[in-house]
């Protein structure tokens, strides 16, 4: 049976760096919000599961997977549940853990991006608190940007300068791929300068949209563009 995703279906949110792992194996899956409502799927269908009061261990967001009868919420988990299924991790627990370990600190890297733009409540609009924002993205460009990218970057080269983890790509490789995309998106001007200072994070970055499979992704209609609606949004005045 293919995986089931379950994920908002009109944003580039957290379950794409699920879905950067699915389309990487090859592997068969459905995307249930976007297909259509006779199919049993759509909107209606992702809100519906949610706020089913029979499933036993329910979840708090999205995205959420379904294999068989096993549910899993929350992207490093799924990626921890799916990564030795995919072939996307090496074997050995070590491995496994630490492959976990940094896309935990993608995960960290996410919610710091995000909070740029909405740095007192989800709740309340970007406009609500746009002078928070400011200051809050003046930090995150000067000070946390360089922080992380210079912690993916040593990790890079004490690897070899290629993967993160082992001598093949893993999800945490795609995983940062989708975090440098995303804040080329938000923060071009402050992203493009720490990536000159970064070389293995700017070639991982290159490398993994020439990969065939990721590469059809990309270029196809199932590739949401980003937009201000997800977790990366482009507002000019928080670049600086």
């Amino acid at each position: 049976m293919p995986y089931e995703l379950h994920d908002w279906p009109t944003i580039l949110g957290r379950g794409e760096f699920v879905r950067l792992a699915l389309e990487e194996a090859g592997a068969a899956y459905v995307d249930v919000a976007r297909c259509d409502e006779a199919e049993g799927g759509g909107l209606g269908a992702l809100v519906a599961r949610l706020q089913d009061p029979t499933v036993a261990r329910p979840s708090f967001a999205l995205p959420v997977l379904k294999d068989g009868t096993v549910t899993i919420g929350q992207t490093a988990a799924i990626l921890l549940y799916l990564g030795p299924r995919l072939g996307l991790v090496p074997k050995s627990e070590a491995d496994r853990l630490w492959t976990h370990q940094i896309q935990l600190t993608v995960a960290d890297m996410v919610t710091e991006a995000h909070d740029t733009h909405h740095p007192i409540a989800v709740g309340l609009a970007y406009e609500d608190q746009r002078p928070e924002a400011l200051r809050r993205a003046e930090h995150f460009r000067r000070e946390r940007i360089p922080e992380f990218f210079a912690w993916f970057e040593h990790l890079l080269a004490r690897n070899g300068g290629r993967h993160l983890v082992g001598r093949a790509l893993t999800y945490a490789d795609l995983s940062l791929f989708q975090l440098v995309e995303g804040l080329l998106y938000a923060f071009p001007r402050a992203a493009r300068a720490e990536l000159r200072e970064s070389p293995h994070l700017s070639a991982l970055h290159a490398a993994v949209p020439a990969r065939p499979r990721i590469a059809a992704y990309l270029a196809g209609p199932r590739r949401i563009p980003f937009n201000e609606n997800g977790i990366f949004r482009r507002y000019p005045e928080l670049d600086g």
